[in-house]
């Protein structure tokens, strides 16, 4: 009976170690594929201005929503490298709609897993995968040096820098750039 509860408790620990081990760490916190993008993405110490801009958009509760969706999620230091006073303008609440453009976005509707997003850049003739986010704006993906790309209508590229985060209403790609719409 002992040996039974060993062999039982090594496993119970061994699957759980697994499960977690499935999904990478993002800004030094476990990433649960049982919790949501914004359950998990609050835990993130690189994505603390993602996390803001998406409260004061009023964006929670979509987000919180079945889905599937794909977020491309800028870190901090994403935000920090654009034009001084941006974030700040953004998060201003007579912005709220122009931060609502701005966050939508980086949302996919579907669950779009890196390799997805490789195959359907391999399919076309060119080499870019041309598709939309929730805001209406073109997005297009690339695959260069085996890092994928994410290009904005602007042709600003964010380049994934830790891709497949899974969640329960999708799944999260982070990136090293905001996209911003036109």
């Amino acid at each position: 009976m002992r040996f039974t509860k060993s062999i039982a408790l090594a496993l119970a620990t061994l699957t759980a170690t697994a499960a977690l081990a499935a999904n990478p760490m993002v800004g030094g916190a476990p990433m649960y594929e049982s919790k949501n993008i914004v359950e998990n993405a609050v835990n993130s110490a690189d994505h603390t201005t993602l996390v803001a801009a998406v409260q004061a958009a009023g964006l929670v509760e979509t987000l919180q929503d079945d889905g599937p969706f794909t977020v491309f999620a800028p870190v901090n230091d994403a935000f920090a490298a654009l034009p001084e006073d941006t974030v700040e303008t953004l998060l201003k609440p007579e912005n709220k709609a122009m931060l609502q453009k701005v966050l939508t976005a980086h949302v996919v509707a579907g669950d779009w897993s890196a390799a997805d997003i490789i195959a359907a850049t391999k399919k076309s003739s060119d080499g870019w995968y041309h598709f939309n986010a929730v805001s209406g704006d073109a997005l297009s993906a690339q695959v260069k040096g085996g890092n994928v790309y994410i290009i904005d209508e602007s042709g600003n590229a964010a380049k994934v820098t830790i891709a497949d985060v899974d969640q329960s209403n999708g799944v999260i790609h982070v990136v090293n750039s905001v996209l911003v719409p036109k």
